[in-house]
């Protein structure tokens, strides 16, 4: 079975933005872990280890909770540009 992964072997996109918001946000993995749970994610600190290393894929509900606790689009997670939306 076909496993993606980038060139340099990662199974996600969005670890490396993780790491950032979670600095910026000053919140330990365990910290983030706790508020994913309270979102009714089955994650724990060892999860987060694991995204933020690459080792581990991300589902499209993970991104979501994500961008919901750090208050981000979908599109910083997962391409690195915030986009802004206009209203018409």
């Amino acid at each position: 079975m076909y496993r993606p992964r980038s060139a340099a072997g990662s199974k996600n996109v969005v670890g490396k933005r993780v790491i950032e918001l979670r600095k910026r946000d000053k919140l330990s993995q365990r910290a983030l872990a706790d508020r994913l749970q309270l979102l009714g994610m089955d994650i724990d600190k060892n999860v987060i280890t694991r995204i933020e290393t690459g080792k581990r894929f991300v589902t499209d509900f993970e991104i979501q909770a994500f961008a919901s606790i750090f208050d981000i689009s979908y599109e910083f997670l997962l391409d690195g540009v915030e986009t802004v939306h206009e209203e018409t």
